[in-house]
């Protein structure tokens, strides 16, 4: 059998943060594999890492060590331009806050994700909305959207470009149930249709319906 690289890999990463004369190790040689298709959780206690990891393996931050490689690339140690441009084609990100920019409309903020791939997209920003059940709020500006409504158009904003690799931070956290199954079943949809899902969460019933789980404990990932 041919060997198969993970869509997604961290390799020994490590994070430091000083403040003085202080130094906080928030992340210390954390290893990280996601295949194609797999649904990894990311859990532990709040300030064990978990966002520090996140923002590591989207290239919105740089590690002190260590090698993130996403779809075949490696992401670190390259200019943000590059980083900025890997994310667009590659990486779909869905954050709890902060995926719809408010001066735009919902329609037009998943065409500017798409746009900004640079790559033909596979579905409409219209088609992707629909299949979310928003699309009668395209036209809407993010502040006008319910609770719901914001999540589910920033999901559509995380997919816009079908890309091979999601990541997802706190999903669920503030949405009531019926959305959050929908918000879920979209990100194990992606996963079925091949994506590699990464999502970083306090919930223990997300963390059970993932493939697989990493729990981190004071900046290291914490043996099985």
């Amino acid at each position: 059998m041919d060997d198969v690289s993970p869509a997604l890999q961290a390799i020994d990463l490590y994070r430091f943060f000083h403040a003085g004369d202080h130094e906080t190790l928030a992340l210390r040689g954390v290893n990280v594999s996601v295949e194609t298709g797999q649904v990894v959780a990311v859990t532990g206690p709040s300030g064990s890492g978990k966002s520090t990891l996140l923002a590591c393996l989207a290239g919105l931050d740089e590690p002190d060590g260590g090698m993130v490689i996403a779809a075949g690339h490696p992401l670190s140690r390259r200019p943000e331009a590059e980083r900025s441009a890997m994310r667009a084609r590659h990486i779909g990100i869905l954050f709890q806050h902060g995926n719809l920019l408010e001066t735009l409309t919902v329609m037009e903020n998943v065409r500017l994700a798409q746009l900004l791939s640079r790559q033909r997209a596979s579905r409409s920003a219209s088609r992707i909305l629909d299949e979310l059940g928003i699309a009668h709020r395209s036209q809407a500006r993010p502040s006008n959207l319910s609770g719901g409504e914001a999540a589910r158009a920033g999901l559509a904003v995380a997919i816009a470009n079908d890309p091979e690799i999601i990541l997802a931070d706190e999903p669920t956290g503030e949405l009531d149930s019926t959305t959050a199954q929908q918000v879920m079943g979209v990100l194990r949809e992606r996963a079925d249709r091949g994506a590699a899902v990464l999502i970083v969460t306090h919930t223990p019933e997300i963390a059970a319906a993932a493939d697989a789980e990493i729990r981190l404990v004071d900046g290291k990932v914490l043996a099985p």
